[in-house]
């Protein structure tokens, strides 16, 4: 199980990657091919050809992790999204999950208060003052 903090991002690349790479040739494809910084602390997820395979690779601060996992059976779910390239695509913590786990993504459905990350604004101290000042 993978305990990401909400301000990872995590990266699918949309292309079969050769998953005989190794940490350099990872880094290199992200720095290359996505035009992301590899030391940046967020995830990059790669998928072989089959789909039976996945590496994970990310930066912890004093070197690189790269986990990696052979399905026995069956092949890891394509996500059909709409990235912001055409040769990564980023996803919530939840559905990487999901599709780590086997989850049919087409079938679940995400209540609408999760689909988007709540963001706080602060309020005009300012305006409260003048508020409290006239009482």
């Amino acid at each position: 199980m993978l305990s990401l903090p909400p301000s990872v991002r995590i990266f699918l690349a949309r292309e079969p990657v050769d998953c005989r790479k190794a940490f350099d040739g990872l880094c290199a494809l992200v720095r290359d091919h996505f035009g992301d910084d590899p030391f940046s602390g967020h995830l990059f997820a790669f998928f072989n050809r089959r789909r039976d395979r996945v590496k994970i690779l990310v930066w912890d601060k004093n070197g690189f992790w790269l986990f990696s996992k052979r399905l026995e059976r069956g092949t890891f779910q394509e996500i059909a999204l709409h990235g912001e390239s055409k040769r990564r695509v980023e996803i919530e913590r939840a559905r990487l999950l999901m599709l780590l786990e086997g989850i049919d993504q087409r079938k679940a459905i995400l209540r609408k208060h999760f689909d988007e990350p709540v963001r706080l604004v602060a309020r005009d101290v300012g305006a409260q003052r003048t508020s409290n000042e006239r009482r």
